[in-house]
């Protein structure tokens, strides 16, 4: 894992694994904006020549290192963020209950988005 970078590219929505010149995971969120802001996963996905590798658990961690220094929450509805989260309570709090509402909402209202 020593050899990979995660770059988030916040106008594409996307936390990026890459290696070289390649993408090799990257984990598909979006910022919610209302009730209040909160950044939401909704997908995570490792190429499959690169799993087992920690690729995914290292987006994870990053995205919850972005949370903590912008101080946003994170409101997962990627089903791999939700166990990672669930497994690391020490950087990963529990979400509010009204912020995943609001991001679930917010997908129903954004169907064409993921």
């Amino acid at each position: 894992m020593s050899d990979i970078e995660i770059r988030d590219d916040r106008a594409a929505g996307r936390l990026e694994a890459v290696a070289g010149d390649e993408v090799v995971g990257h984990i598909e969120y979006f910022v919610l904006e209302s009730p209040s802001r909160a950044l939401v996963p909704v997908h995570t996905i490792v190429e499959p020549e690169h799993e087992g590798k920690g690729i995914a658990g290292s987006l994870a961690r990053e995205l919850y290192a972005i949370s903590e220094r912008e101080g946003t929450p994170v409101a997962p509805l990627c089903p791999y963020v939700v166990v990672w989260a669930e497994r690391h309570p020490d950087v990963a709090p529990t979400p509010d209950p009204e912020l995943l509402r609001a991001a679930k909402e917010w997908l129903v209202a954004h169907p064409g988005r993921f």
